[in-house]
Order: C-alpha cells, then sequence, then structure tokens
C-alpha cells in the first residue's frame, strides 16, 4: 500500500498520515512495524531490485548460450514487473534524491551491467550482431520492459506471458514480417 501512495501523490508528498489513512490504521500502528515512511520506501525498492536479481539467479539466466541467458532475464523482469507492479514503478520513478534511493539506483546500475555483460557475451558468440553497442542495446531492451508499468492494467485480461512473448518476438526478430524480411533479402536494413 505504501508503493502505491508513493506512486500516486510522490514520496516526498506523501505524510505518514497519508499512509494511515490508505491503510485504514493509526500513524503508530505504521510505526509500531516500521520506523517511517523511508524504511516503507527502502523495504519497497528492495523487494523489486531483490526480485530482479533473483531472475538472474535463476537456472535459465545462469546455464545456457548467452542470448537464450538474455531472453530468460528479459521474460523474468516482465514477470517481476507484473507480479511487483507498486515496487518496480516506485523503483523506476526514484531519482537519488535520498540515500535509500541512492542505493536502488546503484544496485540498478549493477543489473544494467549485467544485462550489457549478456549482451557483449551473445556478440561474442555470433547470436547477436556486432554491429550493436552492448550498453546501448541493453538499455532499448530494457526501456521496452520499462514501459510497461506506463500502460500495465491487471484487470485487462493482457497476461504477463503474452506480454513476454510480444516483447521477446519484437526485440530478438524485430517488426518486419516475415514477407518483407524474405523481399529484402539478406539486406540487414537500416
Amino acid at each position: 500500500m505504501a508503493a502505491r501512495v508513493f506512486n500516486e501523490r510522490g514520496y516526498d508528498g506523501t505524510s505518514m498520515e497519508d499512509l494511515a489513512r490508505a491503510l485504514g490504521v493509526t500513524k503508530s500502528a505504521i510505526y509500531h512495524h516500521v520506523s517511517g515512511k523511508t524504511e516503507l520506501l527502502r523495504q519497497s525498492l528492495e523487494l523489486a531490485m531483490d526480485a530482479l536479481f533473483a531472475v538472474t539467479r535463476e537456472e535459465g539466466a545462469t546455464t545456457g548460450p548467452a542470448i537464450d541467458r538474455l531472453e530468460h532475464v528479459m521474460r523474468g523482469s516482465v514477470r517481476v514487473l507484473v507480479e511487483e507492479l507498486p515496487h518496480v514503478t516506485l523503483l523506476l520513478r526514484v531519482r537519488g534524491n535520498t540515500e535509500v534511493e541512492k542505493r536502488a539506483l546503484e544496485r540498478r546500475r549493477r543489473f544494467d551491467h549485467l544485462i550489457a555483460d549478456l549482451v557483449r557475451e551473445g556478440v561474442v558468440d555470433g547470436d547477436i550482431r556486432d554491429d550493436v553497442d552492448p550498453a546501448v542495446a541493453s538499455r532499448l531492451l530494457f526501456g521496452m520492459v520499462n514501459s510497461i508499468v506506463e500502460w500495465y492494467k491487471p484487470d485487462r485480461g493482457l497476461g504477463c506471458e503474452e506480454i513476454s512473448d510480444t516483447l521477446i518476438r519484437i526485440a530478438f526478430e524485430g517488426m518486419r514480417s516475415s514477407r518483407v524480411r524474405n523481399e529484402a533479402g539478406d539486406h540487414p536494413g537500416p
């Protein structure tokens, strides 16, 4: 609930009174469990980052060709985003204004580096084009994943797997239909 309220009102614009009202409890009831809103922010951001890093430790992310591991991490990241939508949304909106936010941003950078490393490995393996900058490619790939927080609505029937499949298809195969690719021949295009 705290993550949802932070997302609606902004962290700085949210008071403990706002959180208590949203929860239907007193401020003292919240303070019985946490030291304050900074602690709630920390817990929310850690939940999101812990879930994302857990994906990188799954078997599909640690074994096999780099391109398959990259696909696994992307699919897992979509799953985390859908399952932990308020927390991931909050994570994507932090700007480093507090020490808690700075720590979260540092963890996000470490995650970004892991993804860029997978892209680099895919280039070395010959599975990813060598004319693509790995850091830019990883940012673009996760830009697609992260954009989901802006439009995804859990109650609209679009499932995690459908989102993942579409994202993977576009990211790994491009948007050109097979007819257009066949007509273009071997020309890689722009």
